[in-house]
């Protein structure tokens, strides 16, 4: 993401990050130093260590489209060059498979009216940058401000992020999930089971699978916005199904090995709602199918959204 010591600066600030480091990787050359890096093809990078009962590798990946520049193939802000460039290095197949679908989602947004460019590789291995280039900003506040404002890092995501409040992911939200009893109280059998229980419902028996109407579905818990239906289509499976979220970030995947079989289930972020699944055999453009339980969302037609209080999302159905 450019210079790390912006990233992880970021980074450390997120919930449920343990430990990150600066350093390079990526290239060739063994022994980096910040005399060398760029000249064996590595890359200024940080290494993230995670509480994953904090946080998750997805949100972790909206962390990072939220403080770069994934538009610029030639570097970051003031720094240029390859080895400024933004980069993913993941561990193993499902990291890699969620970079690609957050990369996806991320390019569908709109937010950015260019490609994404950010790159994602294998992880090889990571050499730990000098001690001097490790927390620079709680070690040289002054300079690291005045460095970070002066290369346009700042002004680009104040500009980019705070505009369209529809489509950030919302602020964590401990209560949104509420107690054992009042979500029992306010839930039908059918809805605690999917949600709570990671139950399905049956296909062709539920509420919004050939609901055709304009609106946008949002979690029957937190009413958090998760999916539009202009990213809905018709999947043949008696579920609602969707392309994608309705903004990067607003959901949480993490491997099923339940039903004799191996899946991604599809969880709320705030909520903590059991979704559905996803399955990487939807149509274009991004290929995905986000298969939910109708009884996981609620439905907010369009010309409801002011009066629920979703008047932001009005924008969604503007010719």
């Amino acid at each position: 993401g450019g210079c790390f010591w912006c990233v992880q600066a970021d980074f450390r600030k997120a919930p449920g990050v343990v430990k990150v480091v600066s350093g390079y990787t990526g290239g060739e050359g063994e022994t980096p130093t910040y005399e060398t890096y760029a000249e064996t093809g590595h890359v200024e990078a940080v290494q993230v260590w995670y509480d994953p009962a904090r946080t998750s590798y997805e949100r972790l990946l909206d962390v990072f489209w939220r403080h770069i520049d994934p538009t610029d193939p030639s570097g970051q802000f003031a720094d240029r060059g390859p080895h400024y460039r933004s980069v993913i290095f993941y561990h193993d197949a499902e990291q890699r498979q969620a970079a690609e679908r957050s990369r996806a989602a991320l390019g569908q947004s709109g937010r950015f009216s260019r490609p994404i460019a950010t790159e994602i590789l294998a992880f090889t291995r990571f050499y730990e940058a000098e001690a001097y280039h490790q927390d620079y900003d709680r070690k040289n506040p002054l300079r690291y401000k005045a460095y970070r404002y002066g290369s346009g890092r700042e002004r680009f995501l104040e500009e980019t992020w705070k505009t369209d409040t529809a489509s950030e992911t919302p602020p964590e939200t401990p209560d949104a999930r509420p107690d054992e009893a009042t979500l029992r109280k306010r839930l039908t059998a059918l809805q605690y089971r999917v949600t709570q229980e990671e139950g399905a419902e049956p296909a062709f028996q539920n509420a919004y699978w050939d609901n055709k109407r304009e609106g946008i579905y949002v979690d029957v818990i937190s009413g958090e916005p998760l999916f539009s239906s202009r990213d809905k289509y018709d999947s043949g499976t008696g579920w609602p199904s969707f392309t994608r979220p309705i903004a990067p970030g607003r959901l949480v995947e993490k491997e099923d090995r339940g039903a004799f079989m191996r899946r991604t289930e599809v969880r709320s972020r705030r909520a903590d709602s059991h979704l559905g699944h996803v399955f990487p055999d939807g149509p274009k453009p991004t290929g995905l199918r986000y298969c939910m339980n109708s009884a996981a969302l609620r439905f907010i037609p369009k010309e409801d959204l002011d009066k629920e209080g979703y008047g932001d999302y009005r924008k969604l159905f503007e010719p």
